[in-house]
């Protein structure tokens, strides 16, 4: 029977869950880097003992962590001897080099229309699908990264901040590149989301970037209802059969499109509050997307203070509200865009994890929850990883 891994990020450290593909005994291991902000952790789906981890702090800056044994012991790719981690989860040596189309080895680079340029954090790190030694780098300010030696060295792909880099503008978390898809069947297209500049899609293996934003409204952020750039997307998701459709959460509207996002279409239908953050597709049911409504842009909690996990078996419009389990009174959490992961196991497991530092999941999609962890630092991310 397969084993799955549960990465948790969280805003002091990281933890790795493991079970059996019955999910109901837990292993927990962790902290790993206490104290550190841990934005994003994924597994490379080739390797699976292969894991890559964003390790942030505004007083040592930004760190690539690398593990190959499945999270017992880490290091940090580029530095001196790929030495390891030292015990306290300070890195040693020389950290990871992220070059930039611009003065490489520096914080700070330009676009040539003399609009600064700040690399701040890694938001996101998406695995290659098919070598674990490549994975891409979503970064704040908005740019995506890449790498072909494990982390070691990264190279900017400048063709993405030439869609229309200089009318982007700053979330209320930040200008980044928080979403990175992978189309399975075509290994030169690759989807990014940015908050809050859009949507983009590359098909040249990431030299040009075209925006696909056709349909998104945002009429307080965007008086011109034909703006291409500037929509703030809270998270994209595809499921790999299908990857020419793609969903949407957005800060506000649930979204989806049937053409790479070449046209979208809003799918809200009976949602309380269309307001969100995660969104993810059922791994068995192509169309059966869960979302987690918040009441608004300005009050980050649930509805009613009642947490719950909307799901839509038909692709959108007619939603289910997912409560058992889960609290149903005096609830003030959040789910962060990259804090809901669902695994490949049937039936499909999905899991959440919330800024009051719970991560729930669920063996039977969806209907009935449990919380694996309680008691967490507020968790950032959340993402599975398929064990042999």
């Amino acid at each position: 029977m397969s084993k799955i891994r549960v990465l948790v990020g969280t805003k002091k450290g990281a933890f790795i869950l493991t079970a059996d593909g019955k999910r109901q005994k837990w292993e927990i291991s962790g902290p790993h880097f206490a104290g550190w902000e841990m934005y994003h952790l994924k597994g490379s789906p080739v390797d699976s003992n292969r894991i890559y981890a964003s390790q942030s702090s505004g007083w040592f800056g930004q760190v690539i962590q690398r593990s190959d044994d499945g999270g017992r012991t880490w290091s940090t790719p580029g530095s001196r001897s790929d030495e390891l981690q030292s015990p306290d989860g300070m890195p040693k040596g020389e950290s990871n080099k992220f070059m930039y189309e611009g003065e490489a080895g520096t914080h700070k680079w330009y676009d040539g229309t003399q609009h600064p340029w700040e690399f701040k954090r890694v938001w996101h790190l998406e695995p290659s699908l098919t070598d674990p030694d490549t994975a891409y780098a979503g970064v704040e300010d908005a740019a995506i990264f890449k790498t072909t030696d494990g982390g070691k060295t990264w190279q900017e792909l400048p063709g993405l901040r030439r869609a229309k880099g200089n009318l982007w503008q700053p979330g209320a978390g930040g200008m980044a590149v928080h979403t990175i898809l992978l189309d399975p069947k075509n290994e030169r297209r690759i989807y990014v989301a940015i908050s809050a500049g859009g949507c983009f899609r590359t098909d040249d293996g990431g030299k040009t970037w075209k925006p696909i934003t056709r349909g998104l409204k945002s009429p307080y952020e965007l008086p011109d209802p034909d703006a291409e750039v500037g929509h703030c997307v809270h998270r994209i998701a595809l499921h790999p059969s299908r990857p020419d459709v793609l969903f949407m959460q957005k800060h506000w509207d649930v979204l989806r499109t049937d053409n790479a996002g070449e046209q979208w279409t809003e799918v809200s239908g009976n949602l309380p509050s269309d307001f969100g953050f995660p969104i993810d597709v059922n791994f068995n049911e192509p169309e059966t997307i869960y979302v987690v409504p918040i009441t608004s842009d300005s009050l980050h909690y649930p509805p009613d203070g009642k947490l719950s996990v909307y799901r839509s078996k038909t692709g959108g419009n007619e939603w289910e509200p997912l409560t058992e389990g889960l609290p149903q009174k005096d609830c003030y959490v959040n789910v962060l865009r990259d804090a809901m992961a669902v695994d490949q196991l049937d039936p499909c497991g999905i899991y959440f994890g919330t800024t009051g530092g719970q991560v729930y999941g669920s063996a039977d999609g969806g209907a009935s929850w449990k919380a694996i962890v309680r008691d967490l630092p507020a968790v950032y991310s959340v993402e599975v990883q398929m064990l042999p």
